[in-house]
């Protein structure tokens, strides 16, 4: 039986080898569990960055000692995660090998498709994901790589196989490019699956499939996509050109019986990974009621955009088991907003974490900082926003991903280096400044002054949220006005 190899590349692991994505990659997933029903190939998913039991860390470690170690583990062939992999391919012996790739991991993604031809250089390695989605064909400029996928690859890939299978070639295959006789061939697009129910659960085959299935924590196995595409249009996201902007729905039996098939393996608390959560009203609604009447006992969290946090839907959203909520805030200031097409004001975010609050869901808040027009008053609106904003806080540095419209906009400004490593720039690399108005030194400052304020938030939060476990709201009320007064004292 031919045989396949799935890999997510290291990332966080070139970090600390005991940091992890502790979670089943749900494009590979998808893309495994399309291969078992339609193909007679066996396959193998590899989350290489993943280690049990793993450890967590502070954005002061991302931005600080860990990135170093990064950059240095990403050239060092002698790093035990590159060791790993080389080991398991060996071990595996696949004919293909798929490596799902984002921006952050691409050079990872590169390292350990050499890593695969060095021990076979027959095995075809094929490279998908949002990465590839977004940029031109230049992959296949790469000696490693001979098959590029863009765009949603579980049909594609049932045709590769099949081609592979029958010697074939690859000429007719819409979503791919490829080499042929040293020359580049691109072929159409594939237009965008309508139907999603026709996709298999990208967890039926999970236990399995999944290399090293059993030692992962269950919360691995709580992330569902019920819907494909976002409606809006933030200059620095590619959602809308990988996924389209017009928004494609499970249909919401198709996501209750996958949320009751993890129920069986003791899942029951599930995050919802949609870029924005229903995106419409009358699919929250629906899919609302169905895990009232269909899921009892279940928790679970997502993102929603700051225009569909009302009473209702948060009244709702609570009986049916919401947990927490993520909103995308990015900025404190509101030309920042405006000038990134968000469709919000600092205020109505904040008003809605409120809201939210008020329903006794946890909030937590997405928040950026380094937007080319920033200006050190915008930076400081934005720590302000911090400060105020009354849940967890996720932090990120602005970070250009090629063929969104804030690349070509830095690209515009000369603010993108002429050699641009993606590997260097990422949501926590302190190697990212594309500001206009601030330079690398100043900002470094600020965004190190950003992190302290961000980890004590959380630290604080958590800690908050500890003692609400175990006190009446109102013993902590009066515990935190005790407080303030002893303070104050203090200051006399």
């Amino acid at each position: 039986m031919s045989k396949i190899l799935l890999i997510e590349p290291p990332f966080y692991r070139l970090y600390d080898p005991r940091m992890s994505l502790d979670k089943l990659p749900l494009s590979l997933g998808y893309l495994a569990s399309s291969i078992k029903e339609n193909t007679n190939w066996e396959v193998k998913i590899y989350n290489a960055d993943f280690y049990a039991p793993s450890i967590s860390s502070s954005t002061e470690f991302l931005t600080g000692s860990g990135f170093s170690n990064y950059i240095k583990n990403l050239t060092d062939n002698d790093y035990k995660v590159w060791n790993e992999i080389k080991d398991y391919v060996k071990d595996y012996n696949p004919e293909v090998v798929g490596i799902t790739t984002k921006s952050q991991n691409y050079r990872s993604a590169c390292n350990t498709a050499q890593i695969i031809k060095e021990i076979n250089p027959s095995i075809k390695i094929i490279i998908g994901g949002p990465h590839v989605s977004l940029t031109s064909d230049e992959d296949l400029n790469r000696e490693n790589i001979d098959i590029t996928v863009k765009g949603e690859g579980e049909l594609t890939i049932i045709e590769i196989l099949n081609a592979v299978e029958s010697n074939l070639p690859f000429d007719n295959i819409a979503g791919v490019s490829f080499k042929n006789n040293g020359d580049v061939t691109k072929n159409i697009l594939r237009g965008q699956i309508q139907d999603l129910d026709i996709l298999t659960s990208p967890y039926k085959y999970a236990k399995t499939i999944l290399k090293d299935f059993e030692k992962y924590p269950l919360n691995s196995f709580r992330s569902i996509f019920a819907t494909r595409g976002c409606p809006y249009n933030c200059t620095f996201c590619g959602s809308g050109k990988i996924w389209g902007h017009k928004v494609r729905f499970r249909s919401v039996k198709n996501v209750i019986d996958e949320i009751n098939e993890l129920r069986k393996i003791g899942v029951n608390y599930f995050n919802f990974d949609d870029d924005t959560f229903g995106a419409t009203s009358k699919y929250i609604v629906e899919l609302c009621n169905s895990l009232i009447e269909n899921c009892r006992g279940i928790q679970w969290s997502c993102e929603l955009h700051v225009k569909l946090i009302t009473p209702n839907h948060l009244s709702l959203m609570k009986k049916a088991g919401c947990d927490l909520i993520k909103i995308g805030i990015e900025s404190g200031n509101n030309e920042i907003l405006k000038q990134i097409r968000k469709n919000i004001t600092i205020e109505e975010a904040i008003n809605a974490s409120k809201l939210i609050n008020k329903y006794k869901i946890h909030a937590m808040g997405f928040f950026m900082v380094g937007f080319p027009q920033e200006t050190i008053e915008t930076l400081n609106d934005t720590i302000n926003a911090i400060k105020k904003f009354n849940g967890y806080v996720t932090y990120s540095i602005f970070t250009p991903y090629i063929g969104t419209d804030a690349y070509d906009y830095c690209v515009s400004y000369g603010l993108i280096p002429k050699i641009f490593d993606v590997s260097k720039y990422n949501h926590q690399s302190p190697e990212n400044c594309f500001c206009l108005n601030i330079t690398h030194d100043k900002f470094r400052a600020i965004a190190s002054e950003v992190e302290k304020v961000v980890d004590k938030k959380n630290l604080t939060y958590g800690r908050y949220l500890m003692l609400k476990r175990f006190f009446p709201t109102n013993i902590l009320r009066k515990i935190k006005r005790s407080f303030r007064i002893f303070k104050n004292y203090c200051k006399k």
